[in-house]
């Protein structure tokens, strides 16, 4: 039966991070992490080696968090998991590892969407602060850029979102332009700290409503480095931190436009970032200077910030608690809507 201090164990594998942690009410007992380092000589991640080092990795992930949480697996009152969106392959090895203990353990199955745990991810009890419903979140990863409304845990209706691409991807596409090595994003980061913003003006896309596009951008950045190459072979290296800082700062002026304008649109000012990009510090900057404007700023701890266990879990506890039991017959969905 759910109760506020529920223990639920979480299994993230929609990607290529193998992530199992363990919940007890809104704290987090452990939440460990196996990256894949393997498709960085790939400059991307390859779905078919990230489906078979998932099988490698979730066992030993399993019992490090169970260990840290000084817990087992009879502790569990129920068992979140990752049914969606993502690579089929990655979601299948936690899927199907989720059903097993399901089957095995006689307990309840609770299946998770990936971009809503990310949201919830501010709810687990380590971070700065929690947003107060409702609340505008900007949710940027490497496969998906939204603007969405959250109304309560389980109420969320996306307002915005990318036409194209999704902007970890274009923060990737361009940094591979620049000859860096994936991921790109953290790195177009850090060299831009050393840059100056506005060395070199890029567009910044205009789409209706509340939807970005980044595939303009990415055009723009390749031509730019093209032409610039022809008059100066070395013009990237010698001009790496500017570059940087210039598409940087072009990428996070995209984003706060339409967020601008839906804070403005439905007076909402409590305002939330998630997914992997939210560690990027620029936009972490410019989110915290809008609180001059009276925007109250919710920022994820660093380590909720990417793909994670934890924030399966803690949008399990609330499913849980709401009764939301999944189902054995249920297959991954790559696809899954919000």
């Amino acid at each position: 039966m759910a109760n506020k201090q529920s223990i639920i164990l979480g299994i993230e594998s929609s990607c290529d991070d193998t992530s199992i942690a363990i919940l007890k009410g809104r704290k987090i007992l452990s939440n460990f992490v196996a990256n894949q380092e393997i498709h960085a000589e790939f400059g991307g991640v390859v779905p078919e080696l990230a489906s078979r080092a998932h099988q490698q990795n979730i066992i030993p992930v399993i019992e490090k968090s169970l260990k840290e949480a000084n817990c087992t697996l009879l502790d569990i009152d129920a068992i979140a998991y990752t049914r969606g969106p993502g690579l089929l392959g990655s979601l299948l090895v936690g899927s199907s590892f989720a059903k097993g203990l399901s089957i095995g353990l006689n307990k309840p199955l609770v299946e998770v969407n990936h971009m809503k745990a990310h949201i919830l991810a501010h709810f687990i009890e380590d971070n700065a602060s929690t947003p107060k419903f409702p609340f505008l979140c900007l949710t940027v990863s490497g496969g998906h850029t939204q603007i969405v409304l959250v109304k309560s845990p389980l109420q969320m209706e996306v307002i915005g979102t990318t036409i194209d691409d999704a902007v970890g991807e274009a923060f990737d596409k361009a940094a591979k332009m620049m000859e860096l090595p994936y991921p790109g994003g953290p790195l177009i980061d850090k060299y831009a700290k050393l840059g100056n913003p506005n060395a070199f003006p890029f567009k910044i896309s205009n789409m209706k409503g509340y939807n970005y596009s980044f595939s303009g951008l990415k055009t723009g950045i390749l031509y730019f480095l093209r032409k610039n190459k022809e008059l100066n072979p070395n013009f990237i290296q010698e001009n790496m931190n500017d570059i940087c800082a210039s598409v940087q700062h072009t990428i996070v002026a995209t984003l706060l436009k339409k967020l601008e304008k839906a804070v403005t649109d439905f007076d909402i000012k409590e305002v939330a970032i998630a997914g992997g990009v939210s560690a990027n510090s620029e936009l972490r900057k410019q989110l915290k200077a809008k609180e001059e404007d009276g925007w109250t700023i919710h920022l994820p701890n660093f380590k909720y910030c990417t793909d994670n266990g934890a924030m399966i879990a803690m949008a399990g506890q609330f499913l849980f608690q709401n009764g939301s039991i999944g189902s054995l017959e249920n297959p991954p969905n790559p696809r899954m809507k919000f």
